[in-house]
């Protein structure tokens, strides 16, 4: 389970280490994919599997699905920690999301987001008003059946 938030630095060469808490999580690889907001997303290889044949039973005649197909696959990168616990963030997937040299890194439970610390902060300051997440947050049923 991935659980907490924290920062790291990328080097030169692009390369981002994992919080050795995710580690073991992501032996067998990851994926590397676009997010739905304006971060990336690092999913253990069995969840970008059971969620990609998940996507695959949707219709290619659907434009929304052939819209979600290019969001999710057009920017997947499969990626393996090295032995210092790093991966690499290609290029181009750093300019999407607007990572420089540092990143925010949070854990999602089954997957991890990774954000441009600056784009983190706004979203993250979405957080901090009450009111607003007991409205957003009410329709969810999170109650024991």
């Amino acid at each position: 389970m991935f659980l907490g938030l924290y920062e790291h630095s990328i080097d030169e060469k692009g390369r981002m280490t994992i919080p050795f808490r995710f580690r073991g999580g992501l032996e067998n690889g990851a994926y590397l994919v676009r997010g739905f907001e304006k971060n990336l997303m690092l999913m253990p290889t069995i969840l970008f599997e059971k969620f990609s044949d998940k996507v695959a039973k949707k219709s290619i005649s659907d434009p929304t699905a052939r819209e979600f197909n290019r969001l999710l696959f057009s920017f997947a990168e499969y990626v393996k920690l090295d032995e210092s616990g790093r991966i690499l963030i290609p290029q181009n997937l750093r300019e999407l999301v607007s990572i420089n040299s540092t990143v925010t890194i949070n854990g999602m439970r089954d997957f991890i987001e990774i954000w441009a610390p600056e784009v983190w902060a706004k979203e993250a300051e979405k957080m901090n008003d009450p009111e607003a997440n007991a409205q957003k947050f009410a329709e969810l049923d999170l109650s024991d059946d």
